[in-house]
Order: C-alpha cells, then structure tokens, then sequence
C-alpha cells in the first residue's frame, strides 16, 4: 500500500511545463501498473475533497460581499458531495472512512497548508488550481481501478465544480490591478510544483527511469488542462 506520508529517498522530479506549440502525445497512457489499492486510492482522493470543501468554506468566511459568499458557499456544496460520494464507495467495500482516510492526513493537511496562501485572492486561485488539477489527476487514475467503480468515480470527479465563481472573482480583480496579475501568476506557478509533487508521491513507482518515462504522458496532460485554466484568467503558466 502506498502512503502519501511515506519519505522516499529519491528525488521526485516534477514535470516542466511544456510549450503552448509543443505537439502532446495523444497515445492513452495504460496506468494500470501505477494506481494504488482501491481503498488507498478512495481514501486519499475523499480526504482530500474534503480538504477542498474545508478550502472553500474558508474562503467563503473572508469573502467581501453576500454575492461572493453565496457562490462560494455553493462551490463548498459541490466538494463536499464529491466527498461524501466516495465515503460511500468506502462504505460499500466494508472500509471505515476515517480510518482509510486517516493515513492521508498528514501529507494533505501540510499540502493545504503550503498553498492556502496569504489573502483571499491566493486562497481562490488555489482553489481553483489546485483543485482541478489533482481533480484531474484522480479522474485519470479511475481509470485503473477494478470493476464498475473506476467510471462511477470519474462520473462524481467531473460533475461541475461551481468553479465559475472562482474565475468570476479572480478575473474581476485581475483586471481591476495589473500587479496582482503578475503575482498571482507567480503564485500559480508555485501551486502546479506543489500540487504535482503531491500527485506524483501518491503512485507506487521505485523511481526507475522506465516507470518516469511511462507515466510522463499522464502528468503533460494534467499540465496541460492547468495551462489552460491559468490562459483563462489571463495569467501566463
């Protein structure tokens, strides 16, 4: 079983940011070899829902308006359903949620931790970064999981987000301060390191270059979708 709270004595490399004209690979990647258990895997993917949910529901304490706040709070829903759906998957295997999730905790409450960020702003683009990529990251691992529950979860995963609040807000204050711009493109950069460090420690891989080189399409398309949310606001990745 592979644990997010395990230290590995290799380094782990995080991805580079691929050009906006390179060609991506469009050959499906079989990640089989590389999805953890099915109770790790749920484990860590609930708790850290619920980390988002915990996110936004901060978030939404420090909004400045009543409009802000009721978005937001909505958003906050949509985590937390995605949550409580696989804490029923545990359920349905006889697993114990807050023991299948417990492992996770440590590793994901520093994560959240190291990227909530210093101000609103911050925290909604961290929200919505980091949120959508390791979204993607576990949509893409369902692909290997056993049985009917690998599309029953890539199903909940990629329900809508309600993240259209999040771009509302950020866009907003984006074009009303062309230095926060740059910041918060500073500050998404930082975001995909950290949140791609936490996606690659949670694959069973012993660091050999032919397992790197295998799973390398995966993480280019999880950069990708990430690219195209900071091209969205306007920020360059």
């Amino acid at each position: 079983m592979i644990k997010w709270t395990e230290r590995r004595t290799q380094r782990v490399e995080t991805p580079r940011l691929s050009t906006r004209g390179e060609r991506q690979s469009t050959t499906k990647v079989d990640i089989s070899g590389f999805v953890p258990e099915l109770l790790t895997y749920l484990g860590q993917a609930a708790y850290f829902e619920l980390g988002m949910f915990e996110n936004i529901a901060r978030a939404t304490s420090i909004a400045p308006d009543l409009a802000a706040k009721e978005g937001l709070s909505a958003a906050a829903g949509r985590a937390l359903a995605k949550h409580q759906g696989l804490v029923a998957e545990i359920r349905r295997r006889g697993g114990e949620p807050s023991e299948v999730m417990a492992p996770f905790a440590p590793r994901l409450d520093a994560f959240r931790h190291q990227t909530t960020g210093a101000d609103w702003n911050e925290l909604l683009l961290s929200c919505y970064l980091a949120g959508g990529l390791l979204d993607d990251f576990f949509i893409r691992l369902s692909d290997g999981l056993p049985g009917d529950v690998g599309p029953r979860v890539a199903h909940l995963l990629g329900q809508d987000a309600g993240t259209d609040v999040l771009i509302t807000h950020l866009k907003a204050a984006i074009r009303s301060d062309a230095a926060l711009g740059s910041h918060l493109a500073l500050w998404g950069r930082r975001l995909v390191g950290d949140t791609l460090l936490v996606a690659r420690s949670a694959l069973p891989m012993d660091g050999h270059t032919s397992d790197q080189s295998r799973i390398e399409p995966v993480f280019t398309e999880i950069i990708a979708a990430h690219t195209r949310r900071m091209d969205g606001l306007g920020l360059t990745a």
